[in-house]
């Protein structure tokens, strides 16, 4: 404890000194040389012990390979895989986010596959972008490939020349570093955000957080990954749809779907807020109805907005093909306006098209509120 106490303290109290005194490398090279020169594992204190030297052996285990081997390891390098995926991702964007600098993946995972193969062949422990590690880096002013380089040097030099005073290193003096590490990557102001701005998610990070702690850190992604699709499902289950009508201004505004106001007597917008798929088909063929059945006067067209739109899937489309038989025997014709050409294409696909005409596709609201005006001159 006394050591835990002196290496916080010396770190803790350098930073407060200056940000630029490497707090942690004096209080490891300070705790190794008081072990050296108290002995302090004769009295109790636990080192780190002996550690391999020199260079590694360059192949592949000898092992003999077979089935139930090759079955035993697949379940733990899933979770491997899972975890270094996860981790990395979210080590690469956080940190880039910090600095305003762009995360290419596809490199990072062609970086993370090298290192990987590099550890296999090597035999060491598997490579990920480490959260510690890198606010380690962070910590010491790193900034760029030259910190990485020059860790790498001195890894080398330390594993050919230095592994005799390592091993009298206190494991409460390399416990306190990283336990420090630990607490300033926890973002309380961050989770604070969270909390005031999306508390849904504070509570998928919050249990994420708990499981990966008590449970265990592949648990806890899988769990995070699974809660984020529920979330997202949720969310998109009952999508925040409008009513298009115009302002003052000769603009657009947004009013909530129980407000079903018409553009012109006759023609109501309705704008769609999310891509169209089963998890909200009932929802859009509910409210389409809903806004017909209000309407004061009858609808004439009734238009569906779709800017938002990314996709259609199989459901939505039978959706549509229902709701236009619907509103054509009640009188009521289907059109659309600020369909994206993905989503004409999938249309076309699903054979609406034709059924809805061509002519019932408008660029822009504009051009609805025109064609809606112009539809009995002759």
């Amino acid at each position: 404890m006394a050591i835990s106490i002196s290496v916080l303290v010396l770190i803790v109290g350098s930073k407060k000194i200056s940000k630029n005194i490497p707090g942690a490398l004096v209080a490891v090279i300070g705790t190794i040389v008081a072990s050296s020169l108290f002995n302090l594992e004769a009295h109790g204190v636990h080192v780190l012990g002996e550690i391999p030297g020199g260079l590694p052996t360059i192949g592949l285990p000898n092992v003999h390979w077979e089935k139930d081997l090759v079955l035993k390891l697949l379940p733990t390098a899933f979770s491997m895989f899972v975890v270094i995926l996860a981790q990395s991702a979210a080590t690469s964007r956080a940190y880039a986010a910090s600095y305003n600098e762009r995360v290419n993946e596809d490199v990072d995972l062609i970086g993370l596959s090298l290192a990987n193969f590099g550890a296999g062949v090597c035999g060491t422990f598997v490579a990920n972008w480490s959260p510690t590690k890198t606010q380690m880096v962070v910590s010491a002013g790193g900034r760029s490939q030259l910190a990485q380089i020059t860790t790498s040097l001195i890894v080398l030099f330390a594993v050919l020349f230095l592994t005799g005073p390592l091993a009298k290193m206190p494991n409460a003096a390399l416990s306190a570093v990283v336990c420090l590490i630990g607490v300033e990557l926890i973002d309380i102001k961050g989770m604070r955000k969270i909390w005031i701005q999306r508390p849904s998610e504070f509570w998928v990070a919050l249990i994420t957080a708990l499981v990966v702690i008590f449970v265990g850190v592949h648990q806890g992604i899988l769990l995070a990954m699974v809660l984020s699709l529920v979330e997202h499902v949720r969310r998109s289950y009952r999508s925040k749809n409008v009513i298009v009508v115009p302002d003052k201004t000769g603009g657009w505004r947004f009013l909530p779907v129980t407000a079903p106001e018409q553009v012109r007597p006759g023609l109501l917008v309705y704008g769609f807020a999310h891509t169209m798929y089963y998890a909200n088909a009932q929802q859009l063929y509910e409210q389409v109805l809903d806004l017909t059945k209000r309407a004061q006067p009858p609808l004439v067209w009734f238009c569906i907005e779709a800017s938002a739109v990314a996709d259609v899937d199989f459901t939505a489309a039978s959706t549509l093909r229902d709701l236009h038989g619907i509103l054509r025997e009640q009188g009521t014709r289907l059109v659309f306006c600020d369909v994206i050409d993905l989503v004409k294409t999938e249309l076309d696909r699903y054979e609406l098209t034709d059924l809805f005409g061509k002519d019932a596709f408008y660029g822009s609201i504009n051009a609805v509120v025109s064609a809606y005006d112009k539809r009995s001159l002759p």
